[in-house]
């Protein structure tokens, strides 16, 4: 039996063969801990080295998720690739759909009223606060706190609903549009969204103290995967996770965008970079955008929430191409040939709840870019697992993949 466990499979035989090891030694063992297991929260692989318990090497494989969405963006128009920015990071599609457009926007040096500016903060950061509900709630999960998970998860129900009344859909909302904002807010909708900030806010700090002090969850997280301000610079990490390690960048400070300067509100930034750091940083990222919610509902300003002059961009209202021959026509070009886009190349990436987000666009020209390059952050976080992951145990592994808190429809893309 111990002979059999020790055995590895033909493909990663080859592998460290081509690596230069070319002899296995027998003392070893070479675990694959996914695709398909619940604390790899997603589809992704990673082959261990295992010394005993503790891991000796660390090579993740990622691609399971692939769909090709650059590729798929060059053949569809501007338009028609917004969906598809929900399929990203899934769990914020509002803030997905908000940085692709401010991409292409900015292609088109074209600049949305002060209205739409604010209503896509506004869906941004309740988007922000739904993602760490879910990450925080996972990753309790994954530590044995199943009572925070069932917390976190009526609370995102709640703003689920308030996504839907907004865009007509929970899940994938394809709410933005390039020039503005699919529709306007509904009436009443801010005075729930102020009420849902109002009984949210005792729900945060009740999760925090069921963990913050917790011995179990301390012992698991305090002092493992640790990653140093050097290491979370060099490979790229952003938001949270690169917060986490005393790095205090955040595009809604450095480069602000959509209107972001004129809310209050602070970067809170860890000092360690080990897991409990991690964790720390995004219970209080929710709190500074309930903070930043309530500012946008405050000051919500009144106007268009599309750009009206950009009438080759954006289509009109529904009532104006059923009643106006003009109208008409514009939708049908905008529909058939897409928003029509000057020759040029631009770069942009937003805040988003995993990281910075961005999006390169080469145009010729007309209603189809010729090249899309997508930077997404989870698949920048997920680059340090090989440096941080040896030394740990095996049960650390499942702490340090749920306080990187990615998505693999956003790495793999």
């Amino acid at each position: 039996m111990a002979r059999e466990a020790t055995e590895v499979s033909y493909g990663d035989v080859v592998s460290r063969v081509g690596r230069g090891e070319e002899e296995l030694s027998t003392d070893r063992m070479t675990l694959s801990m996914g695709p398909s297991h619940p604390s790899t929260h997603g589809v992704l692989r990673l082959i261990l080295d295992l010394d005993g318990e503790r891991v000796t090497r660390c090579e993740p494989v990622v691609g399971y998720l692939h769909r090709g969405d650059e590729k798929i963006a060059e053949n569809m128009t501007y338009n028609q690739f917004v969906p598809y920015t929900d399929r990203l990071d899934y769990l914020a599609p509002l803030a997905n759909n908000a940085a692709y457009a401010i991409a292409v926007e900015k292609l088109a040096d074209l600049e949305v009223p002060p209205r739409c500016q604010a209503i896509r903060v506004l869906v941004s950061e309740m988007s922000r606060v739904s993602a760490h509900l879910m990450g925080l709630g996972a990753y309790a999960l994954d530590m044995g706190a199943m009572t925070v998970f069932l917390y976190t998860f009526t609370e995102r129900e709640k703003l689920y609903t308030l996504f839907e009344e907004l865009t007509g859909a929970r899940f994938t909302t394809s709410y933005t549009r390039i020039g503005g904002v699919a529709r306007d807010l509904p009436e009443g909708w801010l005075g729930k969204v102020e009420k849902f900030c109002d009984q949210f806010l005792p729900v945060v700090d009740e999760c925090s103290n069921l963990l913050t002090r917790n011995r179990i969850f301390v012992d698991r997280t305090e002092g493992i995967g640790v990653i140093s301000k050097e290491d979370a610079i060099g490979y790229g990490l952003t938001g949270p996770n690169l917060r986490a390690s005393g790095v205090a960048l955040d595009l809604r400070k450095d480069c602000p965008y959509s209107g972001y300067e004129n809310y209050e509100f602070d970067v809170p930034v860890g000092t360690k970079g080990d897991c409990y750091d991690r964790y720390l940083v995004r219970i209080e990222e929710i709190r500074q955008s309930v903070r930043i919610i309530r500012q946008v509902v405050k000051s919500m300003p009144d106007g268009s929430w599309y750009a009206e002059d950009a009438k080759k961009i954006f289509a009109p209202p529904k009532d104006k191409i059923m009643t106006s021959m003009e109208e008409l026509i514009q939708n049908f070009m905008i529909v058939t040939q897409g928003p029509q886009m000057p020759a040029g190349e631009v770069y942009f990436e937003a805040e988003n709840p995993k990281g910075a987000l961005g999006f390169y666009i080469v145009s010729r020209g007309g209603g189809v870019p010729y090249r899309l390059k997508i930077r997404s952050p989870s698949f920048c976080n997920l680059s340090i697992l090989p440096k941080v992951t040896p030394g740990c145990l095996i049960g650390d592994v499942v702490s340090l993949l749920g306080s990187l808190d990615f998505v693999m429809g956003e790495c793999d893309r």
